[in-house]
């Protein structure tokens, strides 16, 4: 029992937090688990998250306050923390701080979008205020799992959602060289991708049987994409990214329009994804494009290309709370803390959703 991880997940009411939740039910390494939410705090667990009863059934949402002073008692604890934008990095910065000045180990990886940029002049320009902790953001990693070095150490920003479907498909065959680096994108996610509060676009009537594209041209994930993509290309891509909703709850399926910078088949594009991909156990390749429902609930991502003349297309299906958000963080956190990646993320998918 010495041996396990306590663990924190902090911003616990949303739906991120609540999958970092059941994912670590029975994960082997996870310890105690404690729960932030400012909203609701002291409110049981399983009055947000009725399906979590079984598996947390006296947890209740813990104040910050509660939370560092648990904390202090732990010389090495995770962190999965699914804080919203603009406040995650002040409260993780003070976390930070606070282990550093005791000595203490935080095996840290934050979901949000506060620590993907270095450049504290990039994050404002896309969201619209000053970073919280400048300071700190040349110290967090952001990438996938699969496309960093082994050994990389955290802190982790954990890209976002659509970001991992974009770039896990495009950047080997990027750094491959056999694609131009100028990609249309076009993404259709699940309406949990929004969040838990309904808006306009979110809310279910608004979303049941519709399709439709929001903010083309000028999403902020396009940033994070370029950015994610320039080490891969030498160069900063083009990249022209149209994000669209969907009647489903989750799940992003994302295609990609580019042009091959020289012949090559369909075939050829495919060994290039399956090579890039050999020992990674939750990305598959195959010739057949994939569907949502087999990657649902899931780790998995799935990838496949086609190919016409020089035109080439680019496929990824995957879900938008595991892959794309709690189940890419927690497969982080196993990095972080040695464990097999696979620990506590081998379910698969729903198949039905």
């Amino acid at each position: 029992m010495s041996q396990l991880l306590p663990i924190l997940v902090v911003g616990g009411s949303g739906y991120v937090a609540g999958e970092l939740l059941r994912l670590l039910v029975g994960h082997p390494g996870a310890g105690e688990v404690v729960v932030i939410s400012q909203s609701q705090g002291g409110e049981a667990v399983v009055e947000v998250f009725p399906h979590l009863a079984s598996a947390y059934p006296g947890l209740s949402f813990q104040s910050l306050d509660a939370a560092r002073s648990w904390l202090s008692r732990h010389p090495r604890a995770g962190v999965l923390s699914a804080a919203p934008h603009g406040a995650s990095a002040t409260l993780l910065d003070g976390l930070l701080t606070e282990a550093e000045s005791d000595g203490r180990e935080l095996l840290l990886v934050d979901v949000s979008a506060d620590f993907r940029f270095r450049d504290p002049e990039r994050y404002q320009a896309v969201y619209g205020h000053t970073h919280g902790a400048p300071t700190r953001l040349a110290q967090f990693t952001c990438a996938v799992p699969e496309h960093a070095a082994a050994g990389t150490s955290g802190p982790i920003a954990h890209p976002g959602c659509f970001t991992t479907s974009v770039v896990l498909v495009a950047r080997p065959l990027l750094a491959a060289g056999v694609i131009s680096p100028r990609l249309a994108v076009s993404a259709i996610t699940g309406s949990t991708g929004a969040g838990r509060t309904p808006t306009a676009t979110t809310h279910h009537p608004a979303r049941r049987s519709a399709v439709f594209a929001y903010q083309p041209l000028a999403h902020r994930h396009a940033p994070e994409m370029k950015s994610l993509l320039a080490d891969a290309a030498g160069v900063e891509p083009e990249l022209f990214f149209v994000p669209q909703a969907g009647p489903h709850a989750r799940g992003i399926y994302t295609v990609i329009h580019a042009e091959l910078a020289a012949p090559a088949t369909a075939a050829e594009l495919l060994a290039v994804l399956a090579a890039a991909y050999a020992g990674s156990p939750f990305v598959s390749v195959a010739a057949t494009p994939p569907k949502l429902p087999d990657v649902v609930g899931s780790n998995h991502c799935h990838l496949s290309v086609a190919v016409e003349g020089d035109h080439v297309v680019l496929i990824s299906a995957l879900d938008n709370l595991v892959k794309g958000a709690a189940g890419g963080a927690l497969q982080w956190l196993n990095r972080l803390a040695g464990w097999p990646e696979t620990w506590g993320l081998e379910r698969p998918g729903l198949g039905w959703f």
